[in-house]
């Protein structure tokens, strides 16, 4: 473990399991403001054996802040997949990383777990429908109790995910309906899937037209009209495997290829144009001329899955797709490097947004991820907030009477994490309210806003 910076440090994985109550606050959290913030990240109950990468390996974790009439609590959970309480039953790790091959025989976990991998919902937390869900990266998700966190069990929900999801399905705030996307090993490598705002499957997993390999896909944007795919060229490559190579193999001769498929299921239409990564996406939106914008962090190409003589640049970029046209695109940021996890109110998807959050590194010359940057669409505006910490994703917390924004950090000095609560206004003049958090909050992922902390 002390060899791999993703098991170290703000990284280490957190082993307690806590419930607290009225945790100490520096400033005043509005009395009106109720619900939980959720946060998921992998996390290894127990030190792993084999390889770890991160972040495609690692147990999932879900830590929850509740916030209700100015005060505080905090609960983490494991999310206890089979090989968890596998693992916990046996006192120690019994499965490898994903990319090591190996799988436990019968003799060790039984003729139902043998010869099976690790399940990792560890990605995303999302509700709807009914659920709350732990999303994996192209599997199915498992549902946990909004009320305590236990795990109810895995999910394919109504079927829309019975060959796995995307751990970034979109909800249409003007349906209610959730849009994924899932890709597989195998043809047709792709698909697209709909459950209904009642959590019913209103469309089957249904291919996508086009895709001729099997093609790693993290993110996906949502217009009213379009599901938008950026189909960059990192792809499964199984004969490096087989000789010691990677896994996922960088191709940038086959450019990146841009979906737009059609929410009425009509023919999908591409847009073919030069190499790129892309991680995750901020929105997009549909113009009045037939084009569609979308907002997103654009890589080089992605480090780690490619020897390349100069290190990955990221940018937040615009692109207006045109689909008889191609593409144009805009850079929106200024300056700051390694930026990831855009995120925007979620009240305004497939809708025109004007502010973004990013995580970055900031003035200072560090290591980590350790400023919040938040950009203004509309003034054109750029503004940023170093807390001093190891900071997260940035999360949009609507109120009844202002919004906020909200995000972990943990000071790599102490090892202390605190909840920070920021204006929506002027989020660069720091948090209106820090929530010190009773124990260490691993740097982690994805995770959500819920105004109603008691119901999926």
């Amino acid at each position: 473990m002390s060899r791999n910076p993703f098991l170290t440090g703000v990284f280490a994985p957190q082993r307690d399991e806590v419930d607290a109550v009225d945790l100490p606050v520096s400033g005043e959290i509005p009395a009106d403001l109720r619900g939980s913030y959720l946060r998921n990240g992998p996390n290894m109950r127990f030190d792993p054996i084999g390889s770890y990468v991160y972040p495609i390996d690692g147990d999932a974790m879900v830590h929850r802040i509740s916030l209700d009439g100015g005060r505080a609590s905090y609960r983490n959970r494991f999310v206890r997949t089979p090989m968890v309480l596998a693992e916990e039953a046996a006192g120690h790790a019994i499965w490898s990383g994903i990319t090591d091959g190996y799988t436990p025989s019968a003799a060790e976990v039984g003729d139902e777990l043998a010869g099976t991998t690790r399940e990792l919902p560890d990605i995303n937390i999302v509700r709807h429908g009914g659920r709350l869900l732990a999303m994996a990266e192209a599997d199915r998700p498992y549902e946990i109790s909004p009320a305590d966190l236990a795990t109810v069990g895995r999910t394919d929900c109504d079927g829309a995910m019975f060959v796995g999801s995307t751990a970034h399905p979109k909800i249409d705030p003007s349906t209610g309906e959730m849009v994924l996307f899932n890709y597989v090993l195998e043809a047709p490598y792709l698909t697209w899937a709909v459950v209904g705002p009642d959590g019913r499957a209103t469309r089957k997993p249904t291919p996508v037209d086009g895709i001729d390999a099997p093609i790693m896909i993290h993110d996906m944007a949502l217009t009213s009209r379009y599901i938008v795919l950026f189909v960059c060229p990192l792809v499964f490559d199984f004969a490096s495997v087989m000789s010691g190579g990677s896994l996922l193999s960088w191709q940038p001769q086959r450019g990146t290829r841009i979906a737009l498929i059609p929410r009425d299921g009509t023919a999908v239409r591409w847009i073919d144009t030069d190499p790129f990564w892309v991680w995750h996406f901020a929105n997009a939106f549909d113009n009045p001329d037939g084009s569609v914008t979308v907002d997103y962090v654009e890589w080089t190409y992605p480090g780690g899955f490619s020897d390349q003589p100069t290190p990955a640049t990221s940018s937040l970029t615009r692109a207006v797709l045109r689909p008889d046209a191609g593409i144009s695109k805009t850079v929106l940021n200024s300056a700051e490097p390694d930026m990831e996890f855009p995120r925007v109110d979620d009240r305004m998807l497939t809708r025109e947004h004007h502010r973004i959050a990013t995580v970055a590194k900031g003035p200072r010359d560090g290591t980590d991820l350790d400023s919040l940057w938040f950009h203004d669409l509309a003034a054109g505006t750029e503004t940023v907030w170093t807390p001093g910490a190891a900071i997260g994703e940035p999360i949009y917390i609507p109120g009844a009477e202002r919004d906020y924004w909200g995000a972990i950090g943990t000071d790599p000095t102490d090892m202390t994490s605190r909840f920070y609560l920021l204006s929506a206004d002027a989020p660069q003049d720091g948090p209106i309210a820090t929530v010190d958090l009773p124990i260490r909050v691993p740097a982690g992922l994805h995770g959500a806003w819920l105004p109603n902390p008691s119901a999926a």
